[in-house]
């Protein structure tokens, strides 16, 4: 599992739009399906809140990458 660091320039992101900054998907659309599908993990859960609120410490696992919040 590769490790990334993301660094918040707000109080926080939404998980969707966290996963279309970073590149893991294309649009909006699919990083909506990756979230239904059970494919992202929100600090060791599953999440499938779309517009989950990222912040400072938070930990998201997706594709085999591990994303820290800063």
């Amino acid at each position: 599992m590769t490790t990334r660091k993301y660094k918040l320039r707000t109080e926080f992101i939404q998980l969707i739009q966290l996963l279309k900054t970073l590149g893991i998907s294309e649009t909006g659309g699919q990083a909506k399906l990756m979230v239904d599908d059970g494919l992202v993990k929100l600090n060791g859960e599953v999440e499938f809140r779309k517009r989950a609120k990222l912040k400072q410490g938070d930990k998201i696992e997706v594709l085999n990458q591990l994303i820290e919040i800063e």
